[in-house]
């Protein structure tokens, strides 16, 4: 190791700059994906044992997978570009190869279900044995949304990371030196658990600021004036990118607190989501006004979790029955947003309900482009939605003048 790692690890712990304050610690979309991607990966293993999964990379249940992990910005940037189709090298073969294919969703079903990181590894190696073309440990990046303490995700950035905290030279394409790094990342994670955490996309996140150079160890005095000017850009990139979060953020409450403010004018009771409570906007506390209480919903326990997570669910005043549900999509992925709509439509089994997307006006065209998909349509409730210039522009008048969820129909908009 080319210095202190106590040093390393303070100085990325008290970077507010660093991905572990901006993606690991307090960042709600990031605990909102492990569900949504649990449930996409299982809806790739439905669409290989239905023989529904196609020939292409694009629009397929695995495209939505690595799109909702892109979404996570940062760390998982280009986590989709192993698994598009490329046609003249035949890579990665699993959309054209029928046992392949069943293959990859055997390894994905089997992991799922692990009870033991022993089980999983088995699933490797047997994986790593059949040789597939084009089919390396990217796949991890799944693993660890699938269990986060056990495997941790996997890019040229965490490996370049890797290599320079521990003076090593591990390749990015085998999954033998994929295990290696983990064994590594989990040996140092137990040491240091107390200073980082169970998750293991905490080292991660380390590895993956060293290796884009975003934190400089050992002899950064000696940098030559490029690598300097190198750095200094991408450090004014990543503020750039930070304040755009942080105005992101800032709209995204603003969205729920007129949400919070229309259902409550119209009589209902009006939940934000569970982890948003703390939340407030323009002086008011979201927990003040969102009943404490939130009512019972059909389902297993952690689809129940996943509805909580919603961004605002209007109620029928002391009841159960959902009137309408909104999810306030930022400038980053839809797919979370409409799984966790999905999910709830699941439960509700209702189409006299209406689900709403609120987005930005930038993301119109994503929205019609993710709402027209076939899987999206024949879900029970329909999904409209809502532009963010019309909800902020029209709030005070549909608090006056509504009467039921109806009129938000004035402002909602179909596919």
């Amino acid at each position: 190791m080319t210095t202190d790692l106590n040093h390393i690890i303070t100085q990325y712990k008290t970077d507010s700059q660093s991905v572990f304050n901006t993606w690991f610690i307090d960042n709600d979309q990031r605990l909102k994906a492990f569900r949504t991607i649990r449930r996409g990966v299982l809806q790739v293993v439905e669409d290989i044992k239905n023989k529904t999964f196609p020939n292409d990379f694009k629009d397929s249940s695995l495209e939505f997978v690595l799109s909702c992990i892109a979404e996570q910005k940062q760390i998982f940037v280009g986590i989709s570009h192993p698994f598009y189709w490329k046609p003249k090298l035949r890579i990665p073969d699993i959309y054209e190869h029928q046992e392949n294919k069943r293959a990859f969703g055997q390894f994905l079903e089997n992991c799922i279900n692990a009870k033991s990181e022993e089980q999983i590894i088995k699933e490797i190696v047997r994986l790593d044995a059949l040789k597939i073309k084009g089919l390396g440990p990217a796949v991890g990046s799944i693993l660890y949304f699938l269990h986060p303490t056990l495997f941790p995700p996997f890019n040229t950035a965490i490996v370049n990371g890797f290599n320079a905290l521990f003076n090593d030279k591990k390749k990015l394409g085998s999954w033998s030196e994929y295990l290696k790094i983990r064994e590594v990342l989990l040996e140092t994670n137990i040491k240091y658990k107390a200073h980082l955490s169970n998750d293991l996309g905490a080292i991660a996140g380390l590895c993956f600021e060293i290796g884009t150079q975003k934190m400089l160890i050992g002899n950064d005095e000696y940098l030559s004036e490029e690598e300097r000017n190198k750095l200094e850009r991408s450090i004014e990139k990543r503020q750039r990118e930070i304040q755009e979060e942080k105005q992101e953020d800032n709209q995204h409450s603003e969205m729920q607190f007129h949400l919070l403010k229309i259902g409550q004018s119209l009589g209902y009771d009006a939940f934000v989501a569970s982890n948003d409570r703390s939340r407030s906007y323009d002086g008011k506390s979201f927990s003040f006004m969102s009943p404490d209480k939130f009512p019972s919903i059909n389902g297993d326990k952690e689809t129940a979790n996943t509805i909580k997570l919603i961004d605002v669910l209007w109620f029928e005043k002391g009841t159960n029955n959902v009137i309408c549900a909104f999810e306030v999509e930022k400038s980053t992925s839809i797919y979370s947003g409409i799984l966790r709509l999905t999910d709830l439509s699941y439960s509700i089994a209702d189409r006299d309900k209406i689900f709403y997307l609120v987005v930005p006006n930038s993301r119109e065209k994503d929205v019609i482009s993710q709402l027209s998909r076939p899987a999206i349509k024949q879900i029970k409730t329909p999904i409209k939605y809502i532009l963010f210039s019309e909800l902020r522009q029209h709030c005070e008048a549909l608090c006056r003048f509504g009467e039921n969820h109806q009129i938000m129909e004035k402002i909602a908009k179909s596919v």
